[in-house]
């Protein structure tokens, strides 16, 4: 009895002490696993939709719901990942999102129809959705103040790396193997996230006292559905509008209008409603802290241009130059490699107050900026080497953006709003992707619509030059079997042709260069942000 006694009250002391000995690392790359992942499917599918189009017998226009539908349900989301979390529990929220991110991969994997196939698309959004603010709240919460920037450095790795890596492993699976695979590779990676989070992720003590603040003195639930309702409809039809803006001609269709006027509205009242909730699903009123404010206008900058340009750089590669989608994609890569090599300097100048966070920051937004100015020079002449170059560059910039940024983002936040922030910061990068996505392809339609007709009136067809080309190309086109007539035919196409690249090519870089001088004007905006210790007293364990 005495023995019994005497080990009994130890047994709880021995966990409570076990718990905040698990390497923060070890956590840092278990919630990394599944949002790399989830991050990775924005993109990997984007390359496959030509050959899920003929596997499920239906068109090109129809399938790219595929993307809308999952980021549309991605959008939804994300916004209320924080109240979920503190229902749920966030390890318990994190798990199910990868479990249902998972088991609809395999779905989607084996869908024998478009509809099963936008079913399981929206689901798995669903899941997607709250990987990455919630893995941001656990890093901030399992790393001391004086530490976060590394972890942020991991973060950022994963977040500018994923994009970048989908299209090439999406056209390497599909050339290779089945389309249906670019959805099944997701199985064995989910289920490592899920075994390694169960093991070795906990919910801070932290987090459990702001988790009994969502239900009130008689133990009931706290709902806020109008404001859910609100952002979730208003975020739905915002998406839609974005993704679906170019394809259905913008205003000129009733569809994207009345999006257009749902998400206004709701986005609109939401905000007011929100700003005058006691426990909002989302807390705008966070806003108020000028540092976090800033480093939201910035989470934007960042997602604008890393998306378009991640989206942009392919299409032009395979339109204009003529790559395979794993050669585009390999252009990429330099920058990815820039990122992954400095991000780690870029925390280590942070952490060890080499740099002010700030003045960090500033620089990397201003190289960012200049690396689009470059891009926005490139001809149709240029080579992959000049490519590769800018790409780094660009990586340079990145490399030492969103780690001094987060750090900035968290400087005047206390522990309890970690959450809440961490949903608000992934909402402006996400919103920053989808109209950069959105910017990119308006502009370089429009902008080539207005090089065409400018490029095009500018030359008569009685033009001697234009003449003279069409004369060679005939000439030449003879000499290979072609007769008079057919040469002709096809010498003016041949011309209409470099014209049409030519045009499109000014288009891609107006759009560069757009995005540069937006970028290189939002600069000076950092240096308002509010100088700030960096350190602190240890986060609580995990």
């Amino acid at each position: 009895m005495a023995a019994t006694a005497t080990v009994a009250p130890s047994a709880p002391l021995r966990l409570t002490v076990a718990r905040p000995a698990i390497n923060p690392w070890v956590i840092a790359l278990t919630v990394t696993l599944a949002t790399f992942m989830e991050l990775l499917d924005t993109s990997i599918a984007n390359v496959s939709l030509p050959y899920i189009a003929g596997g499920l017998g239906r068109s090109y226009d129809e399938v790219t719901w595929i993307l809308t539908t999952y980021l549309v349900a991605n959008a939804v989301v994300l916004p209320m990942s924080a109240w979920l979390s503190r229902v749920l529990g966030r390890k318990n929220y994190y798990m199910i999102c990868v479990a249902l991110f998972t088991a609809t991969s395999f779905l989607c994997g084996i869908a024998p129809s478009l509809e099963i196939m936008l079913l399981a698309r929206v689901l798995q959004g669903i899941g997607g959705g709250g990987l990455a603010p919630v893995e941001q709240a656990i890093l901030v919460d399992t790393f001391p103040p004086a530490q976060r920037a590394s972890a942020f450095a991991l973060y950022t790795i994963a977040i500018v790396t994923a994009p970048a890596i989908g299209p090439v492993l999406g056209g390497w699976i599909t050339d290779n193997y089945n389309w249906r695979w670019v959805f099944l590779i997701n199985i064995p990676i989910g289920i490592l996230s899920m075994v390694l989070t169960s093991r070795f992720v906990h919910d801070s003590p932290q987090f459990a006292e702001e988790r009994k603040t969502v239900r009130g003195p008689d133990g009931k639930l706290r709902v806020d559905a109008l404001g859910i309702a609100l952002i979730g409809i208003g975020s739905a039809a915002l998406e839609i509008f974005l993704d679906r803006g170019q394809i259905d001609d913008w205003f000129g269709s009733n569809f994207i209008v009345v999006m257009f006027v749902i998400a206004l509205v709701c986005l609109v009242t939401a905000v007011f409603w929100e700003l005058h909730h006691k426990d909002p699903v989302i807390e705008f009123r966070l806003l108020r802290s000028r540092n976090f404010a800033l480093a939201n206008l910035f989470y934007f900058v960042f997602g604008v241009g890393l998306f378009a340009s991640t989206t942009m750089i392919p299409q032009l590669l395979q339109s204009l130059y003529g790559y395979r989608a794993i050669d585009a994609g390999l252009v990429l890569g330099p920058g990815a490699f820039v990122i992954t090599l400095l991000a780690p300097v870029g925390a280590q100048l942070v952490q060890r107050k080499i740099v002010q966070p700030r003045i960090l920051l500033f620089g990397a937004v201003v190289v960012v900026g200049i690396s689009f100015i470059h891009y926005s020079h490139f001809t149709l002449d240029t080579d992959y080497a000049h490519y590769a170059w800018a790409r780094a560059l660009q990586g340079l910039g990145y490399a030492f953006f969103f780690v001094p940024l987060s750090v900035i983002a968290y400087s005047e936040l206390k522990p309890s709003e970690n959450n809440k922030a961490s949903s608000l910061t992934n909402f402006f990068r996400n919103w920053g992707g989808s109209f950069g996505i959105a910017f990119m392809s308006t502009i370089t339609e429009r902008r080539q619509d207005f090089h065409q007709s400018r490029t095009g009136g500018s030359i008569a067809a009685s033009s001697p030059w234009l003449q003279q080309q069409v004369q060679n190309t005939a000439a030449f086109l003879e000499t290979h079997g072609f007769s008079h007539a057919n040469a002709l035919s096809a010498a003016y196409g041949r011309v209409y042709d470099q014209l049409h690249n030519q045009t499109q090519m000014l288009a891609f870089m107006d759009c560069f260069y757009i995005i540069g001088i937006l970028t290189l004007i939002a600069a000076p905006l950092v240096l308002l942000t509010r100088r700030f210790h960096i350190g602190g007293g240890p986060a609580g364990g995990h």
